[in-house]
């Protein structure tokens, strides 16, 4: 519990804007009271959805990326409590449990070079060590009966999400992630672009679909071992959407649920994959926002959408005059999501 700062009524109150005739999602958000069992409180909370923060960059580091994934939360949190309350989205609920603290593995992390082998393997063992703290606080949100939201830091936390919730559910589970890479590498030590490759090794996950895959990206290697797993893995491609046109948007999504949705699923999107949003991979071509969006809401409708994991997104990594956008979208996210459980 040590590695979880809570977020208290009094920091949400600080960034909530107030404005007289509006009622705004901060106001009416619920957060842990003060010296009251956290895993309890979860499980008695009315709230339907539980928002933690990953606060980290390390996963992207170890994978030779641009850092800057952990100021995510922080963003979309502030974006998120300024939004309506109203009959669309509810801020009541929502329980914002805080951020996951990861300050200490940051220190750490920031005097390693990851283009030097031995710091390399620095970097893999801590993202070791956050790979066990996502996994338990999703296994605990996911056992309490609720529904995470998981928002921040690098690729690499999708296997703590899939470990959290085959755990809470004793059984492997499937994923559908909105990416233009597989993050399917080999095991080669843990990072942001081996997540679903080390969660299928250990067992956590049964089935992946990877929706909007950008071919250039993809080695010849890990589409050989996607070819080795066609009742495992599938995938649709970006160009096949709207370079090629081969195949329909709307059929490619039905097609993807289809193939996940006989268990638990967790629902990914990696920011980078949507073009000129500041990530560590950032794109200029590539599907929609809008399209994004409708990828959540469409996924999060089925019963057995399990959580929403957002990552990747750099948000001081844009314009500092305009580096609040990131956290806008994501919040707009978060509550397409949420509309999709709650409709």
């Amino acid at each position: 519990m040590e590695n979880i700062t809570i977020l208290t009524p009094i920091e949400l109150a600080k960034i909530t804007s107030h404005r007289s005739g509006e009622i705004k999602f901060g106001e009416k958000i619920n957060t842990v009271p003060k010296e009251t069992a956290v895993f309890e409180y979860i499980a008695s909370c009315e709230a339907k959805f539980v928002l933690i923060g990953l606060s980290e960059d390390i996963g992207v580091k170890a994978n030779l990326g641009r850092t800057g994934t952990a100021s995510a939360y922080e963003s979309a949190l502030q974006n998120l409590v300024n939004i309506q309350h109203n009959k669309y989205c509810k801020g009541s609920d929502l329980l914002v449990l805080g951020h996951l603290n990861f300050e200490e593995e940051r220190k750490q992390a920031a005097v390693l070079d990851p283009k030097n082998k031995e710091d390399r393997k620095l970097l893999f063992a801590l993202v070791e060590k956050i790979d066990k703290e996502v996994s338990h606080i999703v296994h605990q949100i996911c056992k309490a009966g609720k529904t995470p939201i998981i928002i921040g830091g690098g690729h690499n936390n999708a296997y703590g999400n899939i470990k959290g919730l085959a755990l809470a559910k004793g059984k492997p589970v499937n994923a559908i992630n909105f990416d233009a890479h597989t993050d399917f590498r080999i095991l080669e030590g843990r990072h942001s672009g081996n997540g679903f490759s080390y969660a299928y090794e250990d067992g956590f996950l049964k089935k992946y679909f990877v929706f909007g895959l950008h071919e250039n990206f993809v080695s010849k290697s890990v589409f050989n071992t996607l070819k080795e797993l066609p009742s495992r893995i599938k995938f649709v491609t970006y160009e096949e959407l709207e370079v090629k046109r081969e195949k329909q948007f709307e059929s490619e999504l039905k097609i993807a649920l289809e193939f996940i949705k006989n268990e638990p699923f967790g629902v990914e999107l990696d920011l980078d994959a949507i073009p000129g949003i500041p990530s560590s991979a950032m794109t200029l071509s590539g599907l929609s926002v809008d399209k994004a969006r409708h990828f959540i809401y469409y996924m999060g409708k089925h019963a057995n959408a399990s959580y929403l994991h957002i990552c990747e997104g750099a948000p001081e990594l844009d314009n500092p005059s305009n580096n609040h956008l990131t956290g806008k979208l994501i919040a707009a996210m978060i509550t397409d999501f949420m509309k999709a459980k709650t409709a």
